[in-house]
């Protein structure tokens, strides 16, 4: 039976989540440490773990057919790679940081300075853009270290919190963009390995739909339904439920978690008594 290679960071935080959502989705996969190749026990799938920066050349060459992989990852290096889902987690910035000393007010500032980077390509399309030359110098590792060195006038670099940037005094000037994990495929796909792809992005789908809803049930008198049903939003129409106390039911519905604190104090308002809130794990549309 063909197996859909996919690939992930090989370490840190991105391949953490991305193991954590492969397990989401039901997928179990049998990795001991150091592997650099492991294969799922109930799904025809094998994972690669590889450095983020070598991920899109073996998207591109067909020797792993999916990724999921920083988007930054995607803009500086496969932005002719194709993104199946965006993910939602590993979110950050790819920033242009410069100097707490330096009052900075303008992109137009850095014309002619040194700019300190691993991201090349993004950092010279967004120069051009603006209209803007500086000279780039390419760094692999501790790229934040450059200005205190007397190595460059600013960096390029990803901010997840800032904290990284402070503790080197240096301050966030422009985002150039913004990135979170994403699923990406290869252009080689057969139809194989295309249909299994599809169903790993329809339990993608059905987690990332859960964790961004919430399950909400309630207890309210019959002349206040009408109310609170415009109120709820639902997946097609709220279930009510008729409780044992006359008068009284039980709607059952679901709320996106974003509107969900402002949707609970308009139900309270419209009489809803005993609300209980449960998390969703899948939800299948």
């Amino acid at each position: 039976m063909k197996k859909l290679k996919i690939a992930v960071q090989k370490s840190g935080r991105l391949n953490e989540d991305s193991m954590k959502l492969l397990k989401d989705i039901g997928i179990s996969v049998d990795n001991g440490k150091d592997q650099l190749k492991a294969s799922a026990r109930n799904f025809p799938l094998e994972v690669f773990y590889l450095r983020n920066g070598d991920i899109p050349q073996y998207l591109r060459d067909g020797v792993v057919d999916a990724a999921i992989i920083g988007e930054n990852v995607l803009v500086e290096k496969g932005q002719d790679l194709t993104i199946v889902e965006k993910l939602g987690f590993s979110k950050c910035k790819v920033s242009i940081a410069v100097p707490k000393s330096v009052k900075y007010t303008s992109i137009k500032e850095l014309e002619g300075k040194r700019i300190a980077t691993s991201y090349p390509n993004t950092v010279n399309e967004f120069l051009d853009k603006n209209g803007v030359k500086a000279n780039i110098h390419i760094i692999n590792g501790s790229v934040e270290i450059a200005p205190n060195i007397g190595l460059a006038d600013a960096i390029v670099d990803i901010v997840s919190s800032g904290s990284t940037l402070f503790k080197n005094n240096l301050k966030e000037a422009e985002v150039l963009l913004t990135s979170e994990a994403v699923l990406a495929s290869s252009p080689n796909l057969d139809t194989e390995a295309k249909a299994i792809l599809n169903k790993i992005q329809f339990r993608i789908q059905s987690v990332l739909k859960g964790t961004s809803n919430k399950y909400v049930l309630l207890n309210a008198p019959n002349n206040k339904i009408d109310a609170i049903i415009n109120i709820l939003p639902g997946m097609k129409s709220p279930t009510i439920l008729p409780l044992a106390q006359e008068g009284w039911s039980s709607i059952h519905s679901v709320i996106n978690k974003n509107d969900f604190w402002e949707v609970i104090d308009r139900l309270k308002e419209q009489g809803a008594e005993g609300i209980l809130v449960c998390p969703i794990e899948n939800m299948v549309l």
